[in-house]
């Protein structure tokens, strides 16, 4: 049966450019937002799961639009005002050789300043899950002991813990960031992660280890089960020692940012409803897929996508040149 899920972290304003370009040759952006664990918390509403939200935000118009896009697509929004510090922003660009480049504003940001006094009672512990993200443990030395109290509070509750390591490079060093990722995976039900964040919290390096054993060595540190995002090449999951493998699907990317995100979203969201794990595979690798064929990182895609296919000699696969 579904239950609700509860997240947190930080959404910021989301700048995107219109054209393909450097932000010093556009003429024009539009003005989104997005963040790690909201998106996934819009995916989950869209897929039927009750879902709430809580952030930090500035008292500002950019909070105001935060927590507007956010509780407009029927998340359950907590938010918790900073009237000393600004809500962060996050610029996207298409660039010229087929990256998408995305640069943060966000040092000393309403978002980075979570506390565990954010949260509030029987918020985690009336959740049927609790879904976190690499990058709050990135943010601040506070955001990370409320990342420490939500855990503790629902290993105490029996609320299962959903992580995706989500690592961003330019917010925490890897060999800090591993000492994390590794606490709060030990602890959680299920851990996704890239390949290559993969072997970051596995402490290995780029040649050593294939998919399949990244896939059981991260299901081995967490509570037996793991999904490893590969992009274009699919995903793998081991799930109570049995391996699952799914391959992309096929579809024209727009932009592969918040794909990962869709992914999640769509596992959690079939895995709640009762699905086996190889049909929640099968609903993560299309909803990630979608996600790619929409500009912006929650957009509502067309399920007409899937069927339709990519244009001959396109880019056809979910891929994830994204430069963070």
């Amino acid at each position: 049966m579904t239950g609700s899920v509860f997240t947190f972290g930080e959404t910021m304003l989301l700048l995107t450019g219109q054209d393909v370009g450097a932000v010093p040759d556009l003429r024009q952006m539009r003005v989104d937002t997005g963040g790690a664990e909201s998106n996934v918390a819009i995916g989950l509403v869209r897929a039927g799961v009750p879902t709430t939200w809580l952030g930090r935000v500035g008292t500002d118009p950019a909070g105001d639009r935060v927590t507007g896009d956010i509780g407009g697509e029927g998340v359950d929004v907590v938010a918790v005002p900073d009237p000393e510090r600004s809500t962060g922003i996050m610029m996207k660009e298409r660039l010229q050789d087929g990256r998408t480049r995305v640069t943060y504003h966000r040092r000393g940001s309403a978002g980075a300043a979570l506390t565990p006094d954010d949260l509030p009672a029987s918020i985690v512990e009336s959740a049927a899950l609790l879904h976190l993200t690499g990058i709050t443990l990135a943010l601040s030395d506070s955001a990370r002991e409320t990342v420490a109290a939500a855990v503790d509070r629902a290993t105490a509750a029996g609320v299962p813990v959903s992580f995706d390591v989500n690592h961003r490079p330019k917010l925490i060093d890897a060999d800090a960031a591993r000492t994390h990722y590794r606490r709060v995976a030990s602890r959680a039900a299920v851990v996704f992660a890239g390949d290559d964040e993969a072997r970051l919290v596995l402490g290995r390096d780029e040649h050593d280890g294939d998919d399949e054993a990244l896939a059981h060595g991260l299901a081995a540190l967490a509570g037996g089960r793991a999904i490893v995002k590969l992009g274009s090449r699919g995903a793998v999951a081991s799930i109570d020692g049995v391996l699952l493998h799914r391959p992309a699907t096929p579809v024209h990317v727009v932009d592969p940012v918040g794909a990962g995100d869709a992914f999640v979203a769509g596992w959690l969201a079939a895995t709640l409803a009762g699905a086996s794990p190889a049909e929640a595979l099968d609903r993560a690798a299309d909803t990630g897929a979608l996600a790619c064929t929409v500009a912006g990182d929650w957009e509502r895609p067309d399920a007409g996508a899937l069927h339709r296919g990519a244009p001959p000699g396109s880019d056809h696969a979910v891929h994830d040149r994204v430069d963070r």
